[in-house]
């Protein structure tokens, strides 16, 4: 009866080691995920309003911020807005009109579903920009 015991406190703490190894891992590696970075925007520009490491951790405080200086308090613009976040991040389809910026495999669903986190950003906001984006290497007529 006693081995048993054993055999089962050894089992539990054995099981508990590996999965503290390997959140420990996750952690290590930053939760940086080629799978959820993959849809990224190449013409997302040289640089977001904050650092990329930032924004992956702390996107949504900052939309939320902004969220209630704009609505609460009035203040426009601000450096946060959605808006900003859909014209630089939203890529385009084949024939040059946007894809929304939550459609499968986009920019913010990406991200989300890998996540496994519900948003309900685009049920009033845009998921398009409003101007369609000038093409690299067109010119504007």
């Amino acid at each position: 009866m006693l081995k048993q015991i054993s055999r089962q406190r050894v089992t539990v703490v054995a099981l508990v080691l590996s999965s503290l190894m390997g959140y420990a891992s996750i952690a290590q590696s930053g939760g940086d995920h080629d799978g959820a970075r993959s849809s990224i925007s190449s013409n997302a520009g040289d640089a977001c309003v904050r650092e990329t490491a930032w924004m992956r951790r702390n996107h949504m405080e900052l939309l939320q911020h902004d969220r209630d200086r704009t609505l609460q308090l009035g203040i426009r613009p601000v450096e946060g807005s959605i808006k900003g976040c859909v014209e630089c991040h939203t890529q385009q389809d084949d024939h040059g009109n946007s894809i929304a910026i939550n459609a499968e495999d986009q920019f913010c669903s990406s991200c989300h579903a890998f996540t496994s986190v519900s948003i309900d950003c685009f049920e009033c906001h845009a998921t398009k920009p409003d101007q369609p984006r000038i093409a690299v290497g067109s010119s504007a007529k």
